[in-house]
């Protein structure tokens, strides 16, 4: 007979059925429920909620902890996990800097993790011995301000504006996109703002003196609304881009209409139902969407839960390889051999995208992970599908 294991942990409580009698594969989970990454991790757990109760066909347990956004919470947990627990893997953080605090827990103790943060930091260099057990959801960064380039210069747009947080994602987002833009497009003014930041009205006159044919604004969630819709209050009139770091519900309500018309780059899972048939993603994308919005409710589906799902079937395809070894869950060869397994992960479709992890990448995503988006009618939507209505 089924029954429930149920862990709480920090308030949070996720019951797993235990399906069998042969043994439990234990997943630590790391998530910013509350704090000023709320909004993602509540997407995040959402999708937890509708794990599975096994990995690769025997049972598992999940073990779900808040680290408030906080960075040496989130290394407390970690420990926490991997000391008492005994957990065979983790899945999180959802935060850049909690995972790179992170980094040496999982060298210390041989645990792979599954993060849900964007940055290519967290993976890279693979040369450096601790990020041999670092693994990560969320599409590079790279490979996102790729696109948004190829779409700025079918637009024929030559000269863009920046305005960015000011800190690692900024950081980075200034990277890639000045990278992408190469000579083709003229960044005609870089502007920096905080995320707790009340006003940005001088960035943006900085950049609408520039005159830019459209402006990027970096930033993540609901602070990214404050740069655009200052922009618009104060007489801009370009088309304005994001990041896929927007892809939360509350910058729709606090975007509101200043919001419409954006354009960035996003996951094919958010926008599932308007790819075309011809879009290897979209079966699986589809599937998970109506799993999903069937629990939580129509057009609530972000690429923070996509992410969180695809987490859980790479963990699956994963623990199915390494059980073959004949590993034991609970133990330290195990672990490895679970590592091991990620790292040759092929043709994997997930809701984001299809993953090919390799020695050489721990991220493992190509092209097929990324499409552009736009902001319509109050959500987020396929940019290809919306042009040609």
């Amino acid at each position: 007979m089924s029954r429930f294991f149920v862990r709480y942990a920090c308030a949070l409580a996720l019951a797993v059925p235990a399906l069998s009698v042969h043994a439990e594969i234990v997943i630590g989970v790391d998530v910013s429920t509350t704090g000023p990454a709320a909004a993602i991790g509540i997407q995040t757990n959402n999708a937890i909620r509708l794990w599975p109760g096994t990995l690769g066909g025997e049972p598992a347990r999940y073990v779900v902890l808040d680290d408030g956004t906080d960075v040496s919470r989130a290394v407390k947990n970690l420990r926490k996990l991997t000391s008492e627990d005994k957990v065979d893997a983790i899945v999180g953080p959802n935060t850049t800097a909690a995972a790179l605090a992170g980094l040496d827990v999982l060298a210390e103790t041989g645990t792979p993790m599954i993060a849900l943060a964007a940055s290519s930091v967290i993976v890279e260099p693979l040369s450096d011995p601790k990020r041999a057990w670092a693994f990560k959801m969320p599409q590079n960064d790279s490979l996102m301000a790729t696109v948004l380039v190829e779409d700025m210069k079918k637009k024929g747009f030559k000269n863009v504006a920046f305005i960015g947080f000011a800190d690692s994602y900024g950081d980075s987002w200034w990277k890639e996109f000045s990278a992408a833009a190469g000579n083709d497009i003229k960044i005609v003014v870089q502007e920096r703002f905080q995320r707790t930041d009340a006003s940005v009205v001088g960035q943006a006159l900085k950049v609408i003196a520039a005159k830019p044919d459209a402006v990027l604004v970096a930033g993540a969630g609901t602070p990214s609304a404050l740069p655009q819709k200052t922009l618009l209050e104060r007489g801009y009139t370009g088309t304005i881009y994001q990041t896929h770091g927007i892809g939360t519900l509350e910058f729709l309500q606090v975007g509101g209409r200043d919001v419409e018309g954006t354009l960035f780059p996003t996951g094919p899972g958010v926008v599932a139902r308007e790819l075309p048939d011809s879009n290897p993603v979209k079966k699986v994308a589809v599937e998970f969407a109506d799993k999903y919005e069937r629990q939580y409710g129509a057009n609530t589906l972000t690429q923070f839960a996509g992410d969180a799902y695809g987490a859980w079937m790479l963990l699956d395809s994963a623990v199915a390889r390494a059980l073959k070894t004949g590993a034991k869950p609970g133990t330290p060869e195990f672990r490895v051999a679970l590592r091991d397994a990620l790292e040759n992960t092929r043709d994997l479709i997930v809701p984001n995208g299809v993953l090919n992890i390799s020695k050489d990448n721990h991220q493992g995503f190509d092209e097929r992970a990324r499409v552009m988006g736009v902001v319509r009618n109050g959500k987020f939507s396929y940019a290809d599908a919306a042009e040609k209505k």
